[in-house]
C-alpha cells in the first residue's frame, strides 16, 4: 500500500519561501519518479516539477523553472520542494504524486497525497 503524506504549506508574502515534504511508504516499481502539482480554484491541476529518486533526471515546468527546487531523501523516502521568490499566482493546494516514470501528466501519475494548502498574499 503505497502512501504519500504532505506537509509544509502555509502563507507566506510575496518573495518569501517555503518548503514542502512528501513522505512515502510502501514503493514499489511504480513509484519509481516522484512529481509535484498544484490546483488554484477553478484551474485545473497544473505540473509543478518531478525527480527519479536517484535525482539523475530532473524535470521543471516552465512556471517554476529557476524559483522551485526539489530534493530527494532516499534514507527518509522523503521528497522535498523548496519554493523560492514566491508570486501570488503560486496560491495553490499543492499535491505530491508519484509514477513508475518521468512525465508531466496528471493521469501518468499512480498515487497521490491529500494535499498540502500554499497562499501567498500579495
Amino acid at each position: 500500500q503505497v502512501q504519500l503524506v504532505e506537509s509544509g504549506g502555509g502563507l507566506v508574502q510575496a518573495g518569501g519561501s517555503l518548503r514542502l515534504s512528501c513522505a512515502a511508504s510502501g514503493r514499489t516499481l511504480r513509484t519509481n519518479v516522484m512529481g509535484w502539482f498544484r490546483q488554484a480554484p477553478g484551474a485545473e491541476r497544473e505540473f509543478v516539477v518531478a525527480t527519479t529518486w536517484s535525482g539523475d533526471s530532473t524535470y521543471y515546468g516552465d512556471s517554476v523553472e529557476g524559483r522551485f527546487t526539489i530534493s530527494s531523501d532516499n534514507a527518509k523516502n522523503t521528497v522535498y520542494l523548496q519554493m523560492n521568490s514566491l508570486k501570488p499566482e503560486d496560491t495553490a493546494v499543492y499535491y505530491c504524486a508519484a509514477a513508475p516514470r518521468l512525465g508531466y501528466v496528471v493521469n501518468e501519475y499512480y498515487y497521490w497525497g491529500q494535499g498540502t494548502q500554499v497562499t501567498v498574499s500579495s
